[in-house]
């Protein structure tokens, strides 16, 4: 993996939110704004980092989109190649809140304050924390021990 590519990945993952607040509507806005200018696989990202597990109907936001874009979102889920890029936005974005750097549980807890228990809340916890495991198997060093700013009392 290239360190620079996963930066820019992470800093564009959210780019969606500069068309205003919203909420699953972000995920296809980033993704037009990098396809727009050739970024296929920030495009990719805008959109894969929402989704752990590649299935819309995981979904813990609201689909404030046409029925097009939906159907179009939904394919693309379900075709996307994730790799390791994808994987690691998607593990980043759990590991923070708007103060900094927090242990998972604690962004599983804000995200279920914010948006309710889905019946599916469980099913991405536990691949969240499939995805931290993986990489810490590839790098042999716990997520918190890179980010010990983390873990906070």
């Amino acid at each position: 993996m290239s360190a620079d590519a996963a930066y820019c990945f992470g800093l564009l993952h959210d780019i969606g939110r500069y068309a205003g607040v919203s909420s699953e509507k972000h995920l296809i806005d980033g993704y037009r704004f990098c396809m727009e200018r050739g970024w296929e696989k920030a495009a990719q990202i805008c959109i894969s980092h929402a989704f752990m597990i590649q299935d819309i109907r995981t979904s813990i936001g609201t689909f404030d989109v046409s029925e097009e874009e939906y159907r179009f979102m939904d394919d693309f889920i379900r075709n996307a190649v994730y790799d390791d890029y994808d994987r690691l936005v998607q593990l980043c974005d759990s590991l923070a809140l708007p103060d900094g750097f927090c242990i998972l549980e604690k962004r599983f807890v804000d995200v279920a304050l914010r948006y309710g228990t889905v019946p599916v809340m469980a099913k991405r916890w536990k691949k969240t924390l499939e995805i931290r495991e993986m990489f810490e198997k590839k790098t042999g060093v716990s997520v918190y021990q890179v980010l010990p700013e983390a873990v906070k009392l």
